[in-house]
Formats: C-alpha cells, sequence, structure tokens
C-alpha cells in the first residue's frame, strides 16, 4: 500500500502527497524496459534484445525513469482515491502532478495539487421581485406569421414583361476583370442571384435592377479593403453580365383555401387563431425564460464563493472541446478553425473562460440552494428523465440507461437538482 497523506491549501487547494515503495517503482522501471526495449539498438546487439544494464549504461540510469514515474502515478493516484485520507475530497479538476523524488533503491514520492469544490453563502435566493412586459400577441405578428408561411409555400414563376427589380433572382453568367485581367474564381455560368441579397460584392446587384433577360452589360465594383483575396482588396474590379431570365417568387393568397393546405383547419379565421395561441405560448415561455434568468442571476450575485482557478481552466477547455465537436459537425476541424482565425488553443480556451466562470457560479449556487431547500432527486426522477430522453432518442428506456452507464447517470442526476432548485426559486 503506498502512504497518503492530504495537507488543505488556501484557495480551495488540497496537496496530496504520495508515496510509492522502491520495490514498486523498479517494477515500473523494468515494465518500462519491457516496452521501450524494441526501439533501441546497441552494438552487438539485435534491436530490442539489449539487456536493460547495458541499455542504462549507455543512456544513463535514468532512462526509463520517465515512463516508469508516468505509469506509476496514473495507477498510484486512482490508487489514492480511495483512501480513507482522500475519500472526503471534493476533487473538481485535473491534479497537477510535480515528482518529488525518484531514484534506484528509494521510495518514489510525488505531490498531486488539487482544486476542491468552494463551500458557497448563500445571501438571499427567493423572494425576489421581477418586472416583466405583458404577454400579448398583436394581429401584425400573426400577419407576419402567415407572410413567413406563404413565402415558404411560394412557387417561382419566371417573368417575360418586365426588367428586373428588387427581390428577383436574375439567372447570369459574369466574367470578372481587375486592371484588363480576367481572375480566378470571377467567372460564372447560370448562377442565380438573389436581388437584394447582397450577396455579391459592393453594387453588383443594384446595377442589375432595370435590366432585362437578354441584356448585356458591364458592372463597375470595388472590392473591400479587408477582402479575403488580397491580390483583390481595394481594387476596383468590371464584370461583363448577361442577363439569361429574370424570376420571381409568386405567393399564394392568404385565403381559407391556403389555410386548408397548410394546417388542419378549413378556414383562415381558425388557422389565425392557432398561429396567435401558438404566438402567446411561445412568448409565455420566453418570459418564463427570463423571469428565471433574473431570479437566477440575482441569487448568484447575493452569493460568496472563492472559486479555484483550476475549476475554471476545466471547465474552459470542456467548452472548447464541446465547441470543437460541433464544428466536426459541420465539417471543419479545430486546426482549420485555429488556421483560419490566427488562434491557438490556448486562446481559444480563453475565449470560453467567462462563460464557464458564469456556468460554475450559476451551478454551486443552485446546488446550494437545492441543500438549504431539502431538495433532492429520487429514482423516479431520474426514470422519468431517462423515459423522456428515450422518447426523444426512438428507443426503449431500459436499454438507453444501460448504455448512458452509472458515471453519466451520476451527471444527469446533478442536471435534475440544480432544475429542481431553479423550479423552487421561480416559484
Amino acid at each position: 500500500m503506498n502512504k497518503v497523506t492530504v495537507e488543505k491549501l488556501e484557495g480551495n487547494l488540497a496537496k496530496i502527497t504520495i508515496e510509492a515503495s522502491a520495490e514498486a517503482f523498479e517494477e515500473a522501471v523494468n515494465h518500462a524496459y519491457l516496452k521501450n526495449r524494441g526501439k533501441i539498438q546497441l552494438p552487438g546487439f539485435r534491436k530490442g534484445k539489449a539487456p536493460r544494464k547495458l541499455i542504462e549504461k549507455a543512456y544513463g540510469e535514468g532512462v526509463f525513469y520517465e515512463d516508469a514515474a508516468d505509469e506509476l502515478v496514473s495507477a498510484s493516484y486512482a490508487e489514492a482515491m480511495e483512501d480513507e485520507a482522500c475519500r472526503d475530497l471534493d476533487i473538481v479538476a485535473r491534479p497537477e502532478i510535480d515528482i518529488v523524488s525518484l531514484g534506484k533503491d528509494q521510495p518514489f514520492v510525488y505531490t498531486a495539487t488539487v482544486a476542491l469544490k468552494p463551500a458557497v453563502e448563500l445571501g438571499q435566493y427567493k423572494g425576489f421581485e421581477i418586472e416583466l412586459e405583458p404577454v400579448r400577441v398583436t394581429e401584425a405578428e400573426v400577419d407576419a406569421e402567415v407572410d413567413r408561411v406563404r413565402e415558404q409555400n411560394a412557387r417561382t414563376i419566371t417573368v417575360e414583361d418586365r426588367p428586373v427589380q428588387e427581390g428577383d433572382i436574375a439567372v447570369i453568367d459574369y466574367d470578372g476583370y481587375v486592371d484588363g485581367v480576367a481572375f480566378e474564381g470571377g467567372k460564372g455560368e447560370n448562377h442565380e442571384l438573389a436581388i437584394g441579397s447582397h450577396s455579391f460584392i459592393d453594387t453588383f446587384e443594384d446595377q442589375l435592377i432595370g435590366a432585362n433577360a437578354g441584356d448585356e452589360l458591364d458592372v463597375h465594383v470595388t472590392f473591400p479593403e479587408e477582402y479575403h483575396a488580397e491580390n483583390l482588396a481595394g481594387k476596383p474590379a468590371l464584370f461583363k453580365v448577361k442577363i439569361h431570365e429574370i424570376r420571381t417568387k409568386e405567393l399564394p393568397e392568404a385565403d381559407d383555401e391556403f389555410a386548408e393546405e397548410v394546417s388542419d383547419f378549413d378556414t383562415l379565421e381558425a388557422y389565425r387563431a392557432d398561429l396567435h395561441a401558438k404566438l402567446l405560448e411561445r412568448k409565455q415561455k420566453d418570459a418564463d425564460r427570463k423571469k428565471r434568468d433574473e431570479i437566477l442571476k440575482r441569487a448568484v450575485e447575493n452569493a460568496k464563493m472563492d472559486i479555484p482557478a483550476a475549476m475554471i481552466e476545466e471547465q474552459a477547455r470542456s467548452l472548447a472541446n464541446d465547441y470543437a465537436n460541433r464544428l466536426q459537425q459541420q465539417g471543419l476541424s479545430m486546426e482549420m478553425y485555429m488556421k483560419y482565425t490566427g488562434k491557438t488553443m490556448d486562446q481559444v480556451v480563453d475565449q470560453f473562460r467567462d462563460e464557464a466562470k458564469t456556468r460554475i457560479r450559476n451551478t454551486l449556487t443552485l446546488e446550494a440552494i437545492a441543500k438549504a431547500e431539502g431538495i433532492t432527486v429520487t429514482d423516479e426522477d431520474l426514470d422519468e428523465e431517462i423515459k423522456n430522453m428515450a422518447e426523444s432518442y426512438q428507443m426503449e428506456a431500459e436499454k438507453l440507461k444501460e448504455l448512458i452507464g452509472e458515471r453519466d447517470l451520476d451527471g444527469i442526476r446533478d442536471e435534475l437538482l440544480v432544475r429542481k432548485a431553479l423550479d423552487r426559486i421561480a416559484e
């Protein structure tokens, strides 16, 4: 068994000193030799066959110490967490390891400095007076929602009796020149350009307004000073454009027939009433969320806690990893993102530091409120949450529970606890 001692430090830190026997260190060194000998070749021996003593003589006695220390720290730290001295430590970040002593025929000693979950001193956390604007839905808002659905159900038709105007789609060929020379990326055929979208540079789209299908015209523009292609930035350009076709959207009339097509209602009046009810429900939810956010903000402002820097660092890196996963889902790796933005990984983490602090303060405050109010998460609460999650994943609750695992179930319990605490103070 390793010797484990704990020293509490200021700032919600603790230093754990772990001492492994000389025999344990020797065994770890031998493991490191067996793992690495295949990479080492000495004169007179086939690769991977050189004896440990000769390798140590050639490269130094400590040639395998680093790998041995890594192995021993990994094994002994996990074991130390089960020691009676560490059982009451609520560690919230990865340890900072410092080797104290190692060497032949001597104990291996190191320290692990860990961040501990801080105590929270609650201030006022309920009984707040929150002023909110009355929730109402205007006819203009219902009109806007109807128009949005009409837009979704619009059909595109070809226009033959008038020139290009705002909101049209012009089907064009274009060929761009800077200083009389065609440039890369400046040519396109049968491109569908939405007039007014400002997807093309400068006043390109504006200069097409008033032109007819079949027209050929010169369009003069200037590239922005901060254009992504440096060879074009700030330069005037000429585009030779031919308009093949003019298209426009034709929206359906807002009438009973339209209501039947896009909803379960027979009349426009009934459809508008349903839209009104849904908009009202959405606004009410937004108002409730704002109320809860304001209550939580005030409760957190009134609470006192000393959050260790390592805890913030851990949370910020977790948020950065979540962001990297979202980028990956969009087909962009973190390496590509850093190349495009010129940021280092540390700078990416830094941009999540304020959010990390906010999340930690919110969670710690709500956990303290749950404790003060005697709020708990029952097995029934957990089963109901798993059931809801299973429905969203379209699978059986028991199967999902098996896949989640005990550690993640604890995370769900923690999330339910803070949610119940917020529900309590919002009531």
